[in-house]
Order: structure tokens, then C-alpha cells, then sequence
């Protein structure tokens, strides 16, 4: 059986991970805001299908670390092409935080501009 209070600790460690907030992790694994709130809070357990929700968005976690703390996070891609990844990873599998900046090609214009917070909202500046 799942410990709701171990669950929940280690889904703040992927939210702290990745550096996001409960907000875009919900939006990420396409579940509702409170699903996450009442998870985190204790008061409801994981569902299968949202425990399969976070392992189809984010391969570097490990199903039994997950539900039962066995295991290590992040785990070790053997194979990226199988798993994809959301965020830029370096050859080892590895997420890189750092932010990346291109410079744009001076003939090709700028159609618009998005800003990411980290408490998952965003604003957008349109040419």
C-alpha cells in the first residue's frame, strides 16, 4: 500500500526538481489543479491513473521510487529515442537547467514572445 505522506513528499521533490509549481506540473500531466493540492495536503491518495500520468510525462521517474521510495531519482535512460523528453537533456539523459539563448537569424522576424513564471503563468507579447 502507498504512504499518502511519503507519496506526497517525493511529488514535491519532482516539483522541486524540474522547478515548477503544482500549477504547470497539473497542466503538464493534464490533471486538475486540486488533484495535486489534495495529494500534496495528504488528503486524497494517487490515482493508477495519475501515477501513470507523471511517468508518461517525466521518464526519469522511477515507478517505485515513486510509490514506494525504492529506487533513485532521476533514473538512468538507457535509451532517449523510446522516452522523449519534455525538457533539453545532454547526451547522458541528463536535464540541463541551464537556460539556452540563440541568436536569431537577422532575416527571419520575430512573430511573438512567451514568458514562463514559474508559478505556471505566462504572459505573451505578439509583433
Amino acid at each position: 500500500m502507498v504512504n499518502v505522506e511519503e507519496f506526497a513528499k517525493r511529488l514535491k521533490i519532482i516539483i522541486d526538481y524540474y522547478e515548477i509549481s503544482a500549477a504547470l506540473l497539473a497542466e503538464k500531466i493534464e490533471v486538475q489543479r486540486s488533484s495535486i493540492s489534495h495529494i500534496l495536503s495528504g488528503r486524497n491518495k494517487p490515482s493508477l491513473d495519475f501515477v501513470l500520468k507523471i511517468l508518461k510525462v517525466f521518464p526519469e521517474v522511477e515507478l517505485y521510487w515513486l510509490l514506494n521510495g525504492v529506487g533513485k531519482f532521476p533514473k538512468e535512460i538507457e535509451n532517449k529515442a523510446s522516452t522523449p523528453s519534455l525538457f533539453p537533456t545532454n547526451e547522458s539523459g541528463t536535464i540541463i537547467k541551464e537556460k539556452m539563448i540563440q541568436e536569431p537569424n537577422s532575416s527571419v522576424e520575430i512573430d511573438r514572445i512567451v514568458i514562463f513564471f514559474k508559478d505556471g503563468t505566462f504572459k505573451n507579447y505578439k509583433n
